[in-house]
């Protein structure tokens, strides 16, 4: 339920937008609203790369899951929280009582306070899974978004593959400035990128 377990799922979902050939052309609108000049790569170069970390702090649908994923997951904690205060509660009253109470009766509290542990235990795997069900599923959408872009991006610019690059995480040692598309795929996947109304 972690939100580093969340950020480092979904930095890996777009880490493994390594190899993109050409596929489907979308149009890509300039930046009007870019605050810093992409830098232009040559139509001669036919492999580019994109830097995965900023990816994932300038992309807005990315901020967008984050926020999501976090509310959700404090609302599961918060949750979770006070339905384990209100069973730690009752076993503090019964640990009280306990002495005064018929042999019968405090067998029957135990068993029905064994039970409310066990469905407590089964609550959390549940929030737990289901947090992670979507989790995945937000990380498969967010993959899909930046491939199918890059795809459109890469055949429209003429480019044979988009490598990406991540700080201590990456395969390519080395890569030229020059071949860094990062600004102009943040810029256009940011223009296509259409926010629910809240």
């Amino acid at each position: 339920m972690k939100t580093k377990s969340t950020l480092g799922s979904i930095a890996t979902a777009v880490a493994i937008v390594s190899l993109m050939a050409s596929c489907q052309n979308k149009e890509e609108k300039a930046g009007a609203a870019a605050k810093s000049e992409p830098t232009t790569v040559s139509n001669n170069e036919k492999i580019v790369y994109v830097n995965s970390d900023s990816l994932l702090t300038k992309y807005q649908y990315f901020k967008d899951i984050k926020v999501k994923l976090e509310a959700k997951s404090k609302t599961a904690q918060a949750d979770l929280g006070a339905k384990q205060q209100a069973f730690q509660r009752e076993v503090a009253a019964y640990q009280q009582q306990a002495n005064t109470l018929p042999a019968d009766q405090r067998a029957k509290t135990e068993e029905r306070l064994a039970r409310k542990q066990q469905e407590l235990q089964a609550y959390q795997q549940n929030a737990g899974a289901a947090l992670q069900n979507e989790q995945a599923s937000e990380n498969e959408k967010l993959y899909d978004k930046v491939a199918d872009y890059l795809k459109g991006y890469a055949k429209k610019k003429g480019y044979k593959m988009v490598l990406t690059y991540s700080k201590g995480n990456s395969a390519i040692l080395f890569a030229d400035e020059s071949l860094d598309v990062t600004s102009e795929v943040i810029i256009g996947l940011n223009d296509t990128y259409k926010p629910a109304a809240k």
